[in-house]
């Protein structure tokens, strides 16, 4: 196991853990400057400044993605941009893509700074480690994985969108491609029930979209028929969050909103290749019913009658 790998885990654990409570913290707050600094306070640097060097990263970010990741507010961050930028470190220029987007990403002045941050921080972490045995180690490496992984879901927050956006869309095409890999025979979207985009814009219906760090992980959406059932509809977590519990969050989201629009009864179908869908339906009290549609990609039909319990919840 290499030290460095080690500290990397170590370090974006403070780092996360520091930035859980986004809302109440400032930046301007010891507790920002404390853990903005983390490991690079051995280098004569502001903290927020080295912090930021670390979250632009070597391919650059949108600003408005850096604001969302820190929870600082926009004059702030703008401040310490400007710093870094006279000195030679950072450039913020609109994205080629979206003019109204501007991106900040580092120079060759920026990224050989980076670098020397990261060299200090591996050695603080050898300092630090080298009085523990490799076995130590391997166990210690065993349970911040575990802490990781959990303090990345407890900071997964979810919120409707436009159906239409590009994170949106996005969503969708990773979702069709999943579902074309895994079903017998592939899958059309043109051929399935519609769930499209006026379809899930209020008062019709809605999607909800799963976030970690401002990137979208996950999508579901809600087809509403006034006093009929609801339909749930484009349930879909990316690979590589799943077994954090995203996905029975976002059913109890999505179940929460439903209730508080007032439906009574939630349904949806599935198909068989979708077996860990199936099962979470199951847990989640889903009960399989007759086929109530002429969906062609399904096998199994399940409804729920939510109780008060799934209409008392909010969506932020």
């Amino acid at each position: 196991m290499k030290i460095c790998c080690l500290l990397g885990k170590v370090s974006v654990i403070i780092s996360d853990y520091g930035q859980r409570n986004r809302g109440s913290l400032d930046a301007k707050s010891p507790q920002f400057q404390q853990n903005s600094c983390g490991a690079h306070r051995c280098r004569q640097r502001p903290g927020n400044e080295a912090r930021l060097l670390w979250e632009i990263g070597r391919d650059g970010v949108e600003v408005r993605e850096l604001r969302s990741r820190l929870g600082i507010d926009s004059d702030y961050l703008s401040r310490v941009l400007r710093s870094l930028e006279r000195q030679g470190l950072v450039m913020t220029r609109a994205d080629r893509e979206d003019q109204r987007v501007r991106r900040a990403s580092l120079t060759r002045a920026g990224l050989n700074e980076r670098k020397e941050l990261d060299r200090r921080s591996n050695e603080l972490a050898l300092s630090i480690l080298e009085a523990l045995s490799a076995r130590q180690r391997d166990r210690l490496m065993t349970a911040m994985g575990e802490v990781e992984r959990l303090l990345q879901a407890s900071m997964v927050c979810f919120a409707i969108e436009d159906p239409t956006s590009a994170d949106a869309r996005w969503c969708f095409n990773q979702y069709f491609a999943e579902l074309n890999r895994r079903f017998e025979g592939g899958f059309d979207p043109g051929l399935s029930i519609s769930a499209d985009p006026q379809e899930l814009t209020s008062p019709m219906g809605l999607l909800l979209i799963a976030r970690l760090h401002g990137r979208p992980i996950g999508c579901g959406a809600l087809k509403f028929h006034q006093r009929r059932p609801a339909e749930l509809k484009r349930m879909w977590i990316a690979p590589a969050a799943r077994g954090l519990g995203v996905g029975r969050r976002l059913l109890g989201e999505l179940e929460r909103t439903a209730g508080e629009a007032g439906v009574v009864v939630l349904r949806l179908e599935t198909n068989r290749a979708l077996s860990e869908a199936i099962a979470l339906y199951k847990r989640s009290g889903y009960v399989e019913v007759k086929a109530f549609n002429a969906e062609p990609y399904a096998h199994h039909w399940f409804e729920k009658t939510l109780g008060k319990k799934a209409q008392t919840g909010r969506v932020q």
